[in-house]
């Protein structure tokens, strides 16, 4: 006899819950039959919009922890439960399944925990024409699932699991897309230095820089899973960055996230770009005309008085998504978005030296690097075309193993009262050293503006027991130093009186 249940019933039993765009939770929690009914929920909610019904394709591709093949053959059986047909894109960067996907006009679906360790994952789901946003995800949680217990056994996995099917290449196109427009020769004579680790992306990356004509020199491959974060990039790989620039000499090293979707960039010195710094580059290398990214990004974006247009959302691709979907609707032509890890998001096509780029309205690694690179070239190096921005830097760090339940008390008591008290207490914990508050942005977590023109910001991640705290001033030091005092403030003082 089927079972009925409710995929928001499923969330609360199981812990896997729906972050950013997916579904993303623990590895021990993301048994087979919660990420098949997790996936007959999206696909549910497909049908009710007209983009599935039996015989539909629906693309899956995955990231490389050692948990991804088995969650991918539970989503693969789920889809043929529906009389879906899934096709399997292989191990491949997140939006080089989207572009094809996206091409084809059918969902499709990446197993990824990004770049959080590998005792998570994660299942990230993509309607025909771009990213699950937030209207969908009560259709997606509300849908009631019917499962065959016969499937799975007393530990919920599949008793029976059928393989994956043959890999359909979606690289090619992916590769031809950048090679296209930028050209075959467009980093001729330049040795790039390639930070594999372990993202999914590792190879094409190499094949990325051949064939744009540049020379690939491949560094710090693992076998083993590395949860790289972009946006709090960890000692160890500012470290090896520094000492491949001293030892090799490279224009330039790069590198993604796990699954490939958010940049690294470093610069002739070994220092990693910041990735919204990276955004603005890339979106004035492509002459944007509407940018669009969330408050914690770097305010020289305004600073440097090219964009004509500038949104600024709370923290996640849907919500940029949903700004530059405005901004289209506004008459926009040359719109883009990015986020502060650098994945950059291009809404509308782009015409230019009488080749096109289509649009990719989700996260990706590749644009943003090669704008840089290619940009840079006429600059002098990639530190004089940053050099060029205003100076603002942004630092950002996280306090680990912060439940959300602390991060919930933490800001109820940050918050309490009305705006007067409100602003009161945020000064008397964050705001001592910097000449007072100026003001507070609530777009998402607490955004504080000093008087003296520091920002420190307070968020609790969506997608991980994290606090993150955004810092930005005038120079890396001071951003840096900011960043420590305010969590620390927050360990030592607001924690205990919350």
């Amino acid at each position: 006899m089927l079972q009925a249940l409710a995929v928001r019933d499923l969330m609360a039993q199981s812990g896997v819950a729906f972050g950013t765009s997916g579904a993303r939770g623990q590895v021990v929690a993301m048994t087979d039959r919660i990420c098949f009914a997790y996936t007959t929920g999206f696909l549910q909610h497909l049908r009710d919009q007209g983009e599935f019904a039996p015989g539909t394709r629906v693309a899956l591709a995955g990231d490389l922890r050692p948990s991804t093949p088995r969650i991918l053959t539970a989503c693969a059986a789920a889809v043929r439960s529906l009389g879906g047909e899934p096709v399997f894109c292989g191990y491949v960067p997140t939006p080089a399944l989207a572009a094809y996907a996206f091409a084809q006009g059918i969902p499709s679906l990446m197993v990824t925990g990004s770049h959080i360790p590998d005792d998570r994952n994660g299942i990230k789901f993509y309607r025909c024409a771009g990213e699950v946003l937030k209207d969908d995800e009560a259709g997606i949680t509300g849908q009631v699932v019917a499962l065959d217990p016969a499937l799975f056994g007393a530990d919920d996995q599949l008793r029976d699991p059928a393989p994956l099917p043959p890999v359909t290449d979606v690289t090619a196109d992916y590769l031809a897309r950048y090679v296209d427009f930028f050209g075959a020769d467009a980093l001729s004579g330049l040795t790039i230095g390639v930070y594999q680790h372990s993202a999914v992306g590792r190879d094409v990356l190499v094949q990325v820089v051949e064939g744009l004509g540049g020379t690939a020199l491949v560094l710090g491959r693992s076998e083993k899973f590395i949860p790289v974060d972009t946006e709090a990039v960890r000692p160890e790989d500012i470290a090896a960055a520094h000492d491949w620039a001293a030892e090799h000499g490279p224009y330039a090293i790069i590198s993604t996230d796990g699954d490939s979707d958010r940049p690294l960039l470093a610069n002739e010195a070994g220092e990693w770009l910041r990735g919204d710094r990276l955004g603005i580059l890339c979106a004035q290398v492509l002459g944007a005309d509407h940018v669009v990214t969330p408050v914690s990004s770097n305010t020289a974006l305004e600073l440097t008085g090219q964009f004509a247009h500038v949104a600024r959302t709370r923290i996640g691709s849907p919500y940029v998504i949903a700004a530059m979907n405005a901004a289209l609707a506004a008459g926009g032509t040359r719109v883009c978005g990015y986020e502060a890890n650098g994945g950059f998001l291009l809404g509308s096509d782009i015409a230019q030296g009488g080749k096109v780029l289509t649009a990719l309205p989700t996260r990706d690694a590749v644009l943003p690097i090669l704008a840089a690179l290619v940009a840079s070239r006429s600059a002098g190096g990639l530190i004089a075309l940053e050099a060029a921005l205003p100076a603002r830097v942004t630092y950002s760090d996280r306090i680990q193993a912060f439940p959300p339940a602390d991060s919930k008390r933490l800001f109820a008591h940050l918050q309490d009262g009305d705006a007067a008290a409100r602003d009161a207490r945020l000064a008397g914990y964050f705001a001592g050293e910097h000449g007072g508050l100026a003001s507070v942005d609530l777009t998402d977590g607490i955004r504080m503006t000093m008087a003296d023109g520091v920002v420190v910001h307070l968020r609790g991640s969506g997608n991980a027991p994290e606090l993150r705290c955004y810092t930005e001033a005038g120079d890396a030091a001071a951003a840096a130093a900011a960043n420590a005092a305010a969590l620390r403030t927050v360990l030592d003082r607001v924690l205990a009186a919350a």
